[in-house]
């Protein structure tokens, strides 16, 4: 879907890492990153900046990118490479397909908004189809190459001041 929409290969992959979460980066890392030329990071960093959908920030020596989370499209943006990822997807299969599914988290750095490479999720519930779930789990991480760890529980979790309690 995005990638028919932007035909830029850089520019998509820049759109999909500052806008999959949290995410500050500069031009070096990411020309290694995405295995490409500085100069194609540079000119698809430039216009997304000067379309205003990145910040450009100094830190010492080094020009830092980043998403302008102030931008009227920002939140739309997110959506789209969330949608294109396959987040939303997981999580509504994971309610509609696994059983008697309670409730569904997405937990640990992926909630922070760090890309550690790893999603993990706690599902509530009981008679859990865990074959589909793992179905599920190597489905996802051939779409969206992130590894995906699960862990499934009969209790109820509560939220206390914005700390998960298992009861």
């Amino acid at each position: 879907m995005l990638d028919s929409l932007v035909t830029s290969k850089t520019r998509v992959k820049l759109l999909l890492k500052f806008f999959s979460h949290t995410n500050a980066s500069y031009l070096r890392s990411l020309a290694k990153e995405f295995d490409e030329s500085t100069n194609s990071v540079r000119v698809e960093l430039n216009r997304l900046t000067d379309a205003g959908l990145l910040k450009a920030g100094d830190e010492g020596k080094t020009k830092v990118y980043r998403a302008n989370d102030e931008h009227p499209f920002f939140q739309e943006i997110r959506n789209m490479v969330s949608k294109f990822l396959g987040l939303d997807q997981l999580l509504v299969q994971v309610v509609q397909r696994l059983g008697n599914v309670e409730k569904a988290y997405i937990v640990g750095d992926y909630a922070k908004g760090i890309d550690s490479g790893t999603i993990e999720l706690v599902l509530i519930g009981r008679e859990i189809d865990l074959e589909y779930l793992d179905f599920l789990v190597n489905k996802t991480y051939e779409k969206v190459q992130r590894k995906i760890k699960v862990s499934v529980m009969e209790a109820e979790i509560e939220e206390v001041g914005g700390i998960l309690v298992f009861g």
